[in-house]
């Protein structure tokens, strides 16, 4: 199915979904990308998801899509490895943007069904046939309803993953009985595939119900806490786990302070806003057409970070 003869990149435990910065005027901020990524992996962090929804990828070009890959893949250096959305209408469109994206030395792509089209199962999963024949990387699959207005067939995914055709699933479905319907189907088919959760207020559980890792946005405020959480979840100690589960849930309230925006700004937004007052990046631009959260919002989401210790020394 692919070309490329090494071993596949292992992702496993904490992978980011690694956040855009922007300039104030809205230009990819691609010395806070840099400056970012590294801090993700001195926290600990297993391997980088580049390109996702925390990541704003249907806000911008494939020309600035393949930017931000670059940036990310060379930053890490070879650290972690580095898996990298390719996300469109078609497998034609998607393919040729994968393709693209790839060439700057990402380890795998993941990609949704269909976009705009209404596809039959069998369709979707030619669909990733299609995407898989056209790419010398990995390909997995990104599990994100939501978005695509679609739920991907457990039986068609484990299929898949047996034919060869895709390595892994991102689920960022929030459908936590499916999830681990998957886990089981995957466990009976001899685990074809890796599963990462999305979601990122159970990841104690889902690592206790057999997910190989999580990819939590969150991580991009508080990195560290999702580290801490897995190597307790992989050691056994799950009273430990679930206790910075706890405190990391706490910290997710930064999404609840924002109050009548769009699900980008509110979710990106409070991130985004988490992570400029750390010093994590420049600015809390968000892309072109999203709306900024107010001065209000703001400073409940610092009142949070304070309380929990995470804002950084005063000077």
């Amino acid at each position: 199915m692919n070309t490329r003869t090494t071993t596949p990149a292992v992702f496993s435990g904490v992978v980011p979904p690694v956040a855009t910065p922007l300039t104030a005027d809205g230009a990819v901020d691609h010395a806070s990308l840099a400056s970012l990524t590294e801090h993700l992996i001195e926290s600990g962090v297993r391997g980088l998801f580049a390109l996702g929804s925390t990541g704003e990828t249907a806000y911008f070009t494939d020309a600035q899509r393949v930017e931000i890959a670059r940036t990310i893949v060379d930053t890490a250096a070879g650290r972690v490895p580095v898996i990298a959305g390719a996300i469109g209408l078609t497998a034609a469109t998607i393919s040729e943007t994968a393709r693209a994206i790839a060439a700057v030395g990402v380890d795998a792509i993941v990609t949704t069904a269909p976009l705009y089209t209404l596809n039959s199962t069998a369709e979707v999963a030619e669909h990733f046939r299609a995407i898989a024949r056209a790419i010398d990387v990995p390909l997995w699959a990104y599990d994100v309803p939501v978005r695509v207005h679609k739920k991907l067939d457990i039986d068609m995914l484990v299929a898949l993953g047996a034919e060869g055709v895709i390595h892994g699933v991102k689920d960022s479905s929030g459908d936590d009985v499916s999830f681990r319907r998957l886990i089981a189907a995957n466990q009976a088919a001899g685990r074809p595939l890796t599963l990462l959760t999305g979601h990122e207020l159970v990841v104690d559980a889902m690592a206790l119900a057999g997910a190989d890792g999580v990819v939590p946005g969150l991580a991009n405020v508080e990195a560290a806490g999702y580290v801490r959480l897995w190597d307790a979840a992989e050691q056994g100690d799950w009273e430990a786990a679930r206790a910075e589960q706890e405190r990391i849930n706490q910290l997710f309230q930064i999404v609840f302070q924002v109050q009548g925006l769009s699900g980008d700004a509110t979710g990106v937004g409070a991130f985004k806003t988490a992570m400029h007052a750390r010093g994590l990046i420049a600015t809390a631009a968000m892309a072109a057409g999203v709306e900024r959260l107010s001065a209000d919002a703001e400073e409940r989401i610092r009142a949070i970070l304070d309380e929990l210790a995470l804002l950084p020394a005063a000077s």
